[in-house]
């Protein structure tokens, strides 16, 4: 754990997901105040955002300096954003590669959309720094998950706010399995079972089927990811 976290406020990206209760974390080892931020799109995965009351409560018993660190969570409503996607994350489709070479779960536009709210609410509550979990290392080729793309955003973001916006993506780099590897460094066992329990990471939004990774279909793009990466992550501690 650092020994000097930094005094400013931090503005988590927090889906409920895996990737960003591992951010989350990682948000309370290297900031004072830490804040959360959701969203509401009319996703199918939907039993996400039901989840992330639990994770926040349980992360917070952790540690006594994470219960001290985490504050004020918001839930933004994004209705216009599900209304206008055609999406298998959005409507009851089938999840496939479409013509374009991207998954039908791409949602247009999404997390550019996530970060100007997030800034938006950051210049609000005086927090310059966004903690997002975008990954370009091991995902399902969202375009808006690449480094470039954050980094435009940063840049606009920083222009458009007259004032310096720091968007940082611990995961950017790294696979699944180095994000459990990752989750066990920052909070141990404790950390990794919050993670299998009480994350949601399927698109189908199925949290009856229990895995040795989580819940899940174990079928669709997310659940392979996050099945792979225990696998792998397992295979390594051996």
């Amino acid at each position: 754990m650092p020994l000097d976290p930094s005094p400013d406020t931090a503005l988590v990206l927090f889906s409920g997901g895996q990737d960003s209760t591992v951010c989350l974390a990682w948000a309370l080892d290297r900031f004072v105040r830490v804040e959360t931020v959701g969203f509401a799109y009319g996703q199918r995965h939907a039993v996400e955002l039901t989840q992330r009351p639990v994770i926040r409560e349980r992360i917070a018993a952790l540690r006594p300096e994470w219960a001290a660190r985490l504050r004020d969570d918001h839930m933004i409503a994004l209705d216009a954003l599900g209304a206008m996607s055609d999406t298998a994350l959005t409507r009851d489709a089938e999840i496939r590669f479409a013509e374009t070479g991207l998954p039908t779960t791409f949602v247009p536009g999404r997390n550019l959309i996530f970060l100007t709210f997030a800034a938006a609410l950051a210049y609000r509550r005086g927090a310059r720094h966004l903690i997002a979990g975008m990954c370009e290392t091991d995902y399902s080729g969202y375009p808006d998950c690449r480094d470039d793309t954050v980094k435009a955003m940063q840049v606009a973001l920083s222009l458009g706010m007259d004032r310096r916006v720091v968007v940082h993506t611990p995961l950017m780099w790294i696979d699944k399995a180095a994000t459990f590897a990752m989750a066990d460094e920052i909070g141990g066992h404790s950390l990794v079972e919050l993670l299998v329990e009480d994350t949601h990471t399927c698109y189908l939004g199925d949290r009856e089927h229990r895995h040795e990774w989580g819940y899940g279909c174990g079928e669709c793009p997310a659940c392979r990811l996050r099945a792979d990466g225990w696998t792998k992550w397992q295979e390594q501690q051996a």
